[in-house]
């Protein structure tokens, strides 16, 4: 195992918990890494700065304002490969998940561009409370990855979950992490996301309610592994994702002609939900309203994902999704065979917290081997990184 030339900026935060981080240092360090401290006022009651820049070789920062420090929360987010906040109290949860920036570690979490992950330290009754489940879902929403806490004895003497990741844990979980940013490197990868809308007239459309959450999420990951990514993304309210190359659409047809121009990928993703019909007649002016009945007539879209599987290359791998209503798996079965798909991650919306708008997802994984896999209801950033787990699984 190596860190060599990794950048690791770790948050501090007041916990017990605190007294194991010169420890998860001296780990990094020993394997090379670069590291860096931020510490909040809190942390201070528990671990000594003395002792944490003497580890790590470098200044121990904690004001935000003290002289020379205002930038370094800009600086320090970008200059981080990794930002580890650990141990993370109740306290500095619930304001990342408000947006608070009252200290520098929070300066630095708001303006990072690096991945996130914590590590989180807190009492059982804490832990298990509504509020830091609603809150940690919060931030799994904006692509914080989370180091699950430890069952076992609590500073308040319970035994119970809500201890802090051991730090050879956490080294462990650092070093997989950037070692599976390598593992799509040079691969070029196709992901469609959200909806289409089918204009009717200047005014209206049909679409359908996909919020693009879980393409948006497969196409973080997929960048995070070191892929060359291309979204092509129908119409949401999502930001654009660093180190992913955005192509917006509207139409059904628009997605299908930008999704064969990236023919020439390697992977291929149909996380969209587009629209099987779109109308034959596209009004110019505004439709008004009349009396009596208003009739449409459709045609048939073309089918991005069948197109995709005809033309399908060998070492090309091309995933796509059903979201079913009913008759679920045999409808991804067929959907699986028909399309040319290598694998159907099939949703239901029949499953509670899954499907459209939501932030949670739970999958079961189609293969052409007969083969299936269910993923339990997690959120979408955790559901995402299984599916790519199981793409990586499946290339050449």
């Amino acid at each position: 195992m190596s860190l060599s030339g990794k950048k690791v900026l770790i948050g501090i935060t007041g916990s017990i918990a605190a007294y194991k981080i010169p420890i998860l240092v001296r780990l990094l360090v020993k394997e090379g890494a670069e590291v860096r401290l931020l510490m909040t006022g809190a942390a201070k009651d528990f671990v000594s700065e003395l002792t944490l820049s003497t580890l790590s070789k470098a200044p121990v920062l904690s004001k935000l304002f003290d002289e020379g420090a205002w930038a370094n929360h800009v600086a320090l987010g970008r200059w981080a490969d990794l930002f580890v906040v650990a141990p993370l109290s109740c306290n500095t949860l619930a304001k990342m998940a408000s947006g608070q920036c009252d200290n520098l570690l929070l300066a630095t979490w708001l303006s990072a561009t690096c991945p996130v992950v914590i590590a989180p330290a807190m009492d059982e009754d804490m832990w298990l409370h509504g509020s830091t489940k609603d809150n940690l879902q919060k931030l799994a929403s904006w692509g914080v990855q989370m180091l699950p806490v430890e069952h076992g004895e609590l500073a308040s003497g319970l035994i119970g979950p809500g201890r802090m990741a051991e730090p050879e844990t956490i080294r462990d979980w650092i070093a997989r992490f950037f070692e599976s940013g390598r593992q799509l490197a040079g691969k070029k990868v196709l992901v469609t996301a959200g909806p289409t809308y089918e204009a009717l007239d200047p005014v209206r459309f049909i679409g359908n309610h996909s919020s693009g959450k879980m393409g948006y999420a497969l196409a973080g990951e997929l960048a995070a592994r070191g892929a060359e990514v291309h979204l092509v993304s129908g119409p949401v309210a999502l930001k654009p994702l660093p180190g992913v190359q955005l192509l917006p659409v509207r139409s059904a047809r628009q997605m299908y002609e930008a999704s064969l121009a990236l023919a020439d990928y390697d992977i291929a993703v149909m996380a969209a939900a587009v629209a099987d019909y779109t109308p034959v007649n596209v009004s110019g002016q505004k439709i008004k309203k009349t009396e009596g009945e208003l009739t449409l007539n459709l045609r048939k879209t073309d089918d991005i994902l069948a197109t995709l599987g005809a033309r399908k290359e060998p070492g090309q791998l091309l995933v796509g999704f059903a979201l079913e209503t009913e008759q679920e798996e045999a409808h991804a079965e067929e959907k699986l065979r028909r399309k040319g798909a290598d694998l159907i991650v099939l949703n239901s919306l029949n499953d509670a917290g899954a499907g459209f708008g939501t932030d949670t997802n739970k999958v079961t994984l189609f293969y052409k081997d007969g083969q299936r896999r269910a993923l339990p209801l997690q959120s979408k950033q955790e559901a995402a990184r299984a599916i790519v787990d199981a793409i990586t699984e499946l290339m050449p």
